[in-house]
Parts: structure tokens; C-alpha cells; sequence
């Protein structure tokens, strides 16, 4: 069910790849960075508590994806300025639909918690995956409200 995209609606299939696109445009690098440092500070203060192993690996591990689209997506829900005419235009798109754009950091985060916790730990199956989506809500909420209140903001 495809709609004409010179009316400016775009069928579901389009949205899906417009929400990956400006996801894309977000500050990867940084967001690496972040979740880098947060991670490595969370399992040197499990190493300083004496709580060292697997499941604190896994713990910190946890931290560090969550921070890494936590700060990828907000970002990319921010937009910066710059980039090529393709690049405003998704980010234009991303602007009028920010929980759209959300759901792609928060369904990344989901995916790769849970198969990071499912390698690492001896976590079952619905474990795993209710710990992936609860941090994957907090992301998607986060990434979601900054979007939509970035957008209010520059509509203002």
C-alpha cells in the first residue's frame, strides 16, 4: 500500500528505511566513546567491590550499549547542521517523526543485549530478553522525548 511520495506520504516500508537513514546521521563515534568509558568505569568499580566474572562482564557490557544509542540516537534525534541536501531532508523527516527514529537504537539495543547476555551468561531465554527490553524502553523514551522536544523547540 505505497502512497504518492510528491504528496509527502511515504508507505511504511519507506518510513522504516527514513527512521534507519537518519539513525544513521547520529554521532556514532562519540556514542562509542561514551559507552566505552562507561562501561570500562563499570567494571572497574565491580573489580574494586570484588564482584569480578562473567555476569559482571555481562553487567558492564549491558551499561556500555545502553549508553552507546542512548547518546548515538539522541543525536541523531538532535540533528546537527551540515551535510549534504539528502541529509536535511532525513533529518527533517526525523524532526517530524522522533518516536519513529527511536525505535531504531532502542530495537539495536534490544537485539544485541540480548544475544550479548545469552553468549556471556547463564541467563534464560525471557530473563535476557525482559532486561534487553526494559533498557531498550528507557532508550526509546529518552531518544523519543529529546527528539520530540528538539522539535518543538526549533518549530517555536
Amino acid at each position: 500500500m505505497s502512497r504518492s511520495y510528491r504528496s509527502g506520504e511515504v508507505s511504511r516500508a519507506e518510513e522504516r528505511q527514513l527512521a534507519v537513514a537518519s539513525a544513521t546521521l547520529g554521532p556514532w563515534r562519540t556514542a562509542a566513546a561514551v559507552g566505552a568509558l562507561g562501561g570500562g568505569v563499570s567494571l572497574g568499580f565491580d573489580a574494586v567491590v570484588g564482584d569480578f566474572g562473567l555476569g559482571a562482564v555481562a553487567g558492564s557490557l549491558s551499561l556500555a550499549l545502553m549508553l552507546f544509542f542512548l547518546v548515538g540516537g539522541a543525536g541523531a534525534a538532535l540533528g546537527s547542521r551540515g551535510g549534504s541536501a539528502a541529509d536535511h531532508r532525513i533529518r527533517r523527516w526525523a524532526r517530524a517523526h522522533p518516536w519513529r527514529v527511536a525505535l531504531v537504537p532502542a530495537a539495536a539495543l534490544l537485539v544485541s543485549d540480548f544475544l550479548m547476555r545469552q553468549i556471556l551468561t547463564s541467563e534464560g531465554f525471557f530473563s535476557s530478553f525482559w532486561d534487553g527490553l526494559g533498557r531498550a524502553a528507557l532508550v526509546a523514551g529518552a531518544v523519543g522525548l529529546i527528539g520530540a522536544m528538539s522539535g518543538a523547540r526549533r518549530r517555536a
